[in-house]
């Protein structure tokens, strides 16, 4: 199904089908999955969407940068941004955001992935410098007990975006409020029952 709509924007090149590629590297791509989502909470669950979210990142190795419920094209999605390690690599990260679109049987996401490249750390160098090591480390607002993973620091707050215009983080915040206001969701894939929510276990 083709749940959404105007998800090519200018400066991506197709590269394959319902996959694009910019000049920094960046990959936007379009999934549609025709099964139940796999989401662990309501999207009107906020606390404990973003709780479980926060600890299923940590314990796949990454971390969750933010998570929060918006209106794509007037249905509710999952916007969330996470970082995961390079893999083959000493150091470096690689972000994702992405919208989930969740409908009772099948969900649709559209997700940019931009990893560092070249010289890694710059921003959060900078960014522990100005606070000191103090302010930059913190509990992470989700889950403060969470453990493992990447660590959750001052460095990824869009505040600093401004200053690290062509950073990773900084790419994929900008691409993610291009979709919010360029896709449009299927007529067909909107008029589908809602999610409600996780699928309560048997017994």
């Amino acid at each position: 199904m083709r749940a959404l709509l105007g998800v090519e924007l200018p400066g991506y090149r197709t590269v394959d089908a319902d996959a694009w590629l910019n000049d920094h590297g960046d990959v936007l791509s379009l999934h549609f999955f025709d099964l139940p989502p796999d989401l662990p909470a309501a999207l009107d669950d906020g606390p404990a969407l973003r709780h479980r979210l926060t600890h299923f990142t940590a314990r796949a190795g990454g971390g969750l940068v933010e998570a929060s419920v918006k209106p794509l094209d007037g249905l509710p999605a999952l916007r969330q941004i996470l970082k995961l390690p390079l893999p083959d690599r000493a150091g470096g990260q690689v972000f994702i955001g992405s919208f989930t679109v969740p409908r009772a049987g099948c969900s649709t996401v559209v997700k940019i992935q931009a990893a560092e490249r070249g010289t890694t750390g710059a921003r959060e160098a900078v960014v522990m410098a100005k606070l000191g090591p103090g302010r930059y480390f913190r509990p992470h607002p989700y889950a403060p007990e969470v453990q493992g993973g990447l660590p959750f620091h001052a460095a990824d707050h869009a505040r600093w975006d401004a200053d690290f215009p062509d950073h990773p983080l900084t790419r994929v915040r900008r691409t993610l409020d291009t979709l919010a206001a360029a896709v449009t969701v299927a007529p067909g894939f909107a008029a589908l029952p809602p999610f409600t929510g996780p699928a309560a276990p048997p017994g």
